[in-house]
């Protein structure tokens, strides 16, 4: 919808104005669903539909252009071809089934629908008028009549009253009837050439009217008089209508001179605009009024064009349609119209001063993003050390626990250590008491675990020669209470689980002895063995356990070897009590 500004005749003495009233011309075709979108394309040999959405800011910037063209297709009797425009809200779902990718997108279908020409996104008029050219979208001509109503060689050919007549009855106009002859239009056309000419009442005593009828051709309409000012100059706006057309809307049509000159003004100087405006607004009180003149340089061609386009979100004035585009591009602003407020060129002082500007605001924007890489290398810096630091204190917090850890484990040695010594201690303490209580006789026998001392039994009642043959040790027997305390022993290990490790290698020894006895390499240990060494010698009570259940040590002294008469149900009971012990650590 074209808008136009209304011009307030108190700034202007002398002068009275027209204001131009909005109009939207029926030629652009609004389809609001996808039924009606469907029917446009079927009902009309050739149809131009127009995807187009609210929101696109280029759609609604393009939308008068569209109505333009869609007029002048309309208006063009050689040219069959229907505008449509719809909206993607109204469509919905639909809008899949056109393939449509972007807004606004022209698509020209020709066969009443069957087949899709050729499609266009993007404002590109001359696109479009070009794949119209291409499509052939010519009206099929037949016989018919001219505008003045004369044959074109049909037999049937009706008389120009007759068609006057016609049209008449079709606009529905009562105040002219077949009746009027050449003489009574004639006439009217000179009444309503003088109404035309007259000013308004009188607003201002500067006003001064003069009309000069043409006396020589009564055929064409009186041009309106000149309005002189010492400071303006008026100009006629109908100076530029067509006198072809004004004669086919008042001769033939019956319209007077005043319809038929607003019509040509606001229709866009086409005769179907021209009709259709004067049936919108021939019920209008100021209809039949005097056109006014229009003062300056604007009324020059006439007509008031417009000379750029104004944002009106922002109040912003641009230049042509690129500058458009390019602004609501940029701003997302989707709402602008059509100025006649001309944009001047910059002058090459202007030019230079902006691009001073333009330059000021560059290297004001790149000392910016200097400052601000350079704040954020500060910053990325800064957490680098704060993370280096809490690396370097975390490490310093585990090796500090692992101190802690070492030293409570050699604390533990210590202590394990002066017990042992202890033991000892006392063992030896007994070993002299009995010694000395039974006369150098130690009543009890060697034991397997710790420090049981045997030594020299002297017997000072024994005078034979029988000192150097060897003496038979008798064979001890250690109880099953003695092995569970051996047990307990190698289970009180708790750091590291080393005591529990360490019952696993023994039950594994007793348990390839039990269920593999005729195997050799079963019965025998060796004691420099990694898995020995690691696992069974640092632990008190583990070598007892092997010594207890029938392992002896080998002549070589490099391990342990089971005797043959060992006895195999007890190692097994032995087994038994190192896989509980095992489950219970």
């Amino acid at each position: 919808l074209r808008t136009y500004p209304v011009l307030d005749t108190t700034k202007h003495t002398g002068f009275i104005y027209f204001p131009f009233k909005s109009f939207k011309m029926a030629t652009l075709h609004e389809l609001d669903s996808p039924d009606a979108l469907e029917s446009f394309r079927i009902n009309n040999a050739n149809a131009l539909v127009c995807f187009s959405a609210t929101w696109c800011g280029p759609c609604s910037a393009s939308k008068p252009q569209l109505e333009d063209l869609a007029r002048s297709y309309e208006s063009d009797p050689t040219i069959a071809l229907k505008v449509g425009i719809v909206y993607e809200h109204n469509l919905g779902d639909a809008l899949q089934r056109y393939q449509v990718r972007a807004f606004p997108t022209y698509i020209l279908y020709v066969q009443n629908g069957a087949k899709e020409f050729e499609r266009i996104e993007g404002v590109n008029f001359e696109g479009i008028k070009q794949i119209v050219k291409s499509a052939g979208c010519k009206m099929e001509m037949g016989t018919g009549y001219s505008l003045g109503g004369t044959s074109t060689g049909s037999d049937n050919a009706t008389s120009a009253a007759d068609a006057r007549m016609k049209r008449l009855e079709k606009f529905q106009i009562n105040n002219v009837t077949n009746n009027n002859g050449p003489e009574e239009v004639k006439e009217m056309k000179d009444e309503e050439m003088k109404d035309a000419a007259c000013s308004a009442p009188e607003q201002s005593p500067d006003v001064e009217m003069e009309v000069t009828p043409d006396p020589g051709d009564n055929n064409k309409s009186s041009e309106l008089g000149k309005t002189e000012n010492n400071d303006d100059v008026t100009m006629d706006v109908t100076a530029n209508l067509s006198a072809e057309m004004i004669e086919t809307l008042t001769q033939t049509m019956g319209f007077s001179m005043i319809r038929a000159q607003k019509g040509l003004l606001n229709g866009g100087g086409e005769i179907e605009g021209a009709v259709e405006w004067i049936m919108q607004h021939q019920d209008d009180n100021d209809i039949d009024d005097p056109i006014c003149t229009i003062p300056g340089a604007n009324a020059s061609q006439g007509i008031i064009k417009a000379q750029s386009y104004k944002c009106n979100e922002c109040g912003k004035v641009l230049s042509n349609m690129a500058n458009l585009e390019l602004h609501a591009n940029k701003t997302g602003h989707s709402d602008f119209e059509e100025s006649t407020q001309s944009v001047k060129p910059l002058t090459a002082e202007e030019k230079a001063a902006k691009i001073l500007e333009i330059k000021s605001l560059l290297k004001a924007k790149r000392d910016e993003r200097e400052e601000s890489e350079k704040q954020e290398n500060i910053d990325r810096e800064k957490q680098r050390r704060f993370m280096g630091k809490e690396m370097t204190k975390t490490r310093e917090e585990m090796e500090r626990e692992q101190r802690k850890r070492e030293a409570l484990m050699r604390k533990k040695e210590k202590e394990a250590f002066k017990r042992e010594r202890e033991r000892i201690r006392k063992e030896l303490e007994k070993d002299k008491m009995e010694r000395m209580a039974h006369k150098g006789k130690l009543n009890s026998k060697l034991g397997i675990d710790g420090y049981h001392p045997d030594g020299i039994q002297y017997d000072v009642s024994n005078t034979n020669d029988k000192q150097d043959a060897p003496v038979e040790k008798p064979k001890v027997k250690v109880s099953s209470e003695k092995i569970d305390e051996y047990i307990a022993k190698v289970s009180s290990y708790k750091a590291g689980g080393d005591g529990g490790k360490c019952l696993k290698v023994l039950k594994l020894f007793l348990k390839n002895v039990v269920e593999y006895p005729n195997e050799p390499k079963y019965k025998s240990i060796n004691t420099d063995g990694k898995a020995y060494k690691q696992r069974v010698k640092p632990f008190l009570g583990a070598k007892s356990i092997l010594l207890a259940v029938g392992f002896k040590i080998k002549e070589s002294g490099d391990g342990l070897v089971l005797a043959d008469d060992a006895d195999l149900d007890f190692i097994g009971k032995i087994k038994t009590k190192l896989e509980d012990a095992l489950s219970k650590y």
